[in-house]
């Protein structure tokens, strides 16, 4: 921070103090202390900062009013790592004293050491005399201002908290001296985060997983020997299905800079040796923090790389069609600061970015702050979550489960012996909080509808009003799992598709909040081969209509894609109604709907000779004809192989 700009300047301050004494008067008039307050200074010079300390302290118990050997102790403290004791003797020496411009810098640092403490009023007071000093110093003039309008925002933030009442987790999940960095998997049954013994340096960072059974954390165990080293592993982030890990490690034998990202996937319940991302996403300078999107596609990180608009900015990087990842874009002066912009942590519905700043008003140090996508998809000014989420001291990262109803982050605590520790912390997100909208999941198996053997499939999850791909997964080889997020506020398409098989057309829609719950559903591809059929779901007329809605171009795009993948394939479209109407009018219907679809794909390149339609009206239902819920499924488009 800037204040680490002052402490090359404590020794020579110290030094220095002795001729500005000489050139004004003291506030002591007692010889005795002012002896011993200049024979300090033969210490100082020598580096016996204790002995200078011990003649200080006797000089202050000859003259407890000696307003500068109390200055004067407290950059000794500073310098030799005792904060607590720095701003004891800095507060005490300075309200001894008259305002004295040459003491500007004393001023300043009295008010950054009130603003660690959330003493705002305070901070304010001391930032204003050191400005009143009229510095030269543009940065720190620059910082100050800040901090001021910063100590503004934290007295009118306390005056109206928001709901904020975080619960530690049990002691099964912190059992550990650090723990931090908490995420979930989509389904909220497999936790993550990173944890280390103590601070020491000896002791090993690493990434352990809990899993959630019969509404209990599980005790945590390393996620995998094959990702944990004698290295740091940590501030780790995994995909909504649990099956991609990206995490952050120093000082490999690997490594590009001073910390790199990795990357590692799951397949059954075994984890890929780690890969350093390379090149093309990490930089010969420190790259951590990562988040990625729910499909494991998109990263977001922090760097101090070159090319930033501060200490430490936000990036983000994107994988490619051919699995390669881009070159990090810097995601510009929205969320950007001057300041150290980290700690990213994307909610699962792509809408709402959580991440730490000192760059912005807040209550002091690093601030969690959140902003969204707006209908443009551009990033809404940062929003400071407030008080007392954000305190005075250094805030973490932050997780947001996708249904916005509860959040986890780590924060300092102090153990019954006294030592400092870092512990995990669950809460109920308060309105302010959430994501902008509410996310849930498809989660299910992929299977051979003949053998019923698992199948590793691809999983892809349209918008079909825009036809834009949110979210590409591949169901588990050995497993056959998925999991796909499903956001609010969106009609979807779900494909599922292998090769040498039919592709799989499912529908979900969340346009209203009321149908936002998770789905289980469990996939069966048929293999290409004649008299293999499917119903395309994802195909939209108006009633009594055969004219196709713009909302079908994602299923009939995915249509000819997979007639051009498989060119000795025919089909036969067929259109299928329910009993409501005539007979004759269902038959015309259902011809004209299927002839429609035909009509797309010979217009589109595919050869009318691979291609037959035909109607059936009603004489086919899947359903008996009973409910409204059953005439929507008979009434359908069928593709099947000839």
């Amino acid at each position: 921070m800037i204040r680490s700009l002052l402490s090359a300047l404590f020794l020579t301050l110290c030094l220095s103090l002795t001729a500005q004494a000489q050139n004004q008067k003291l506030t002591t008039t007692n010889a005795k202390a002012e002896k011993l307050y200049y024979k300090a200074d033969d210490y100082i010079r020598a580096r016996d900062f204790n002995r200078a300390l011990d003649l200080l302290a006797e000089a202050v118990q000859k003259d407890p009013n000696f307003a500068e050997a109390y200055v004067r102790a407290a950059n000794l403290f500073k310098m030799m790592g005792n904060k607590s004791a720095s701003f004891e003797n800095l507060e005490k020496g300075l309200a001894l004293m008259p305002f004295t411009p040459s003491y500007a810098n004393y001023y300043f640092d009295l008010a950054d050491l009130y603003m660690e403490q959330g003493k705002y009023a305070e901070a304010k007071a001391n930032f204003e005399l050191y400005l009143k000093a009229h510095p030269k110093n543009a940065k720190l003039v620059e910082w100050a201002k800040n901090q001021i309008k910063s100590a503004d925002y934290a007295m009118e933030a306390i005056k109206s908290p928001v709901e904020f009442n975080p619960v530690q987790l049990p002691g099964t999940l912190n059992k550990f001296g650090l723990q931090y960095f908490p995420y979930t998997t989509a389904d909220q049954r497999n936790f993550i985060f990173t944890a280390r013994t103590s601070s020491r340096p000896d002791h090993d960072e690493n990434i352990y997983l809990s899993e959630l059974k019969e509404g209990v954390w599980q005790a945590p165990v390393s996620i995998s020997d094959n990702i944990n080293s004698p290295a740091n592993e940590g501030a780790a982030t995994i995909s909504g299905d649990g099956k991609t890990l990206v995490f952050t490690s120093c000082n490999r034998p690997d490594g590009i800079g001073d910390c790199d990202l990795y990357i590692s996937t799951r397949t059954g319940n075994a984890w890929s040796k780690p890969r350093n991302m390379g090149t093309a996403v990490n930089s010969k300078a420190w790259d951590s923090q990562p988040s990625l999107s729910a499909d494991g596609r998109t990263i977001y990180f922090s760097s101090n790389r070159g090319g930033g608009l501060g200490k430490e900015d936000l990036w983000v990087t994107y994988q490619q069609e051919d699995g390669n990842w881009s070159k990090p874009v810097n995601m510009g002066k929205t969320i950007n600061s001057s300041g150290r912009d980290m700690a990213p942590s994307m909610h699962m519905s792509g809408s709402t970015l959580y991440f730490v700043s000192d760059g912005r008003l807040g209550m002091g140090g690093l601030d969690v702050f959140k902003t969204s996508l707006d209908n443009a998809s551009k990033w809404t000014e940062p929003q400071n979550l407030g008080y007392p989420l954000n305190t005075s001291a250094d805030e973490g990262s932050l997780f947001i489960a996708p249904d916005n109803e509860t959040g986890y982050y780590s924060r300092q605590v102090h153990t019954d012996t006294g030592a400092p520790a870092i512990q995990l912390f669950s809460f109920k997100v308060p309105k302010e909080v959430r994501s902008r909208v509410n996310s849930t999941y498809a989660q299910g198996r992929v299977f051979d509808a003949t053998t019923k053997k698992p199948l590793g499939a691809q999983v892809q999850l349209y918008n079909v009003q825009s036809d834009s791909l949110v979210q590409q997964v591949r169901s588990d080889e050995v497993s056959g799992e998925y999991t796909v997020v499903l956001t609010q506020g969106k009609p979807y398409a779900l494909y599922v598709s292998a090769p040498g098989y039919l592709i799989n057309s499912l529908r979900f829609d969340y346009t209203s909040p009321k149908n936002l719950s998770p789905v289980a559903l469990d996939v069966y591809l048929e293999p290409i081969k004649a008299g293999a059929a499917v119903v395309l779901n994802n195909l939209f007329f108006d009633t009594g209509k055969y004219e196709l809605e713009k909302e079908s171009k994602t299923e009939l795009n995915k249509l000819i894609k997979f007639m051009q993948q498989n060119e000795k394939v025919s089909i036969e479209i067929s259109g299928h109604t329910d009993d409501v109407g005539a007979d004759k009018d269902n038959q015309v219907l259902s011809e004209k709907r299927a002839k429609s679809v035909a009509d797309y794909l010979s217009s589109h390149g595919i050869s009318k000779n691979r291609i037959r339609f035909k109607g059936y009206g009603e004489t086919k239902p899947v359903k008996p004809n009973t409910s409204e819920e059953n005439r929507q499924f008979n009434r359908r488009i069928e593709m099947q192989v000839l």
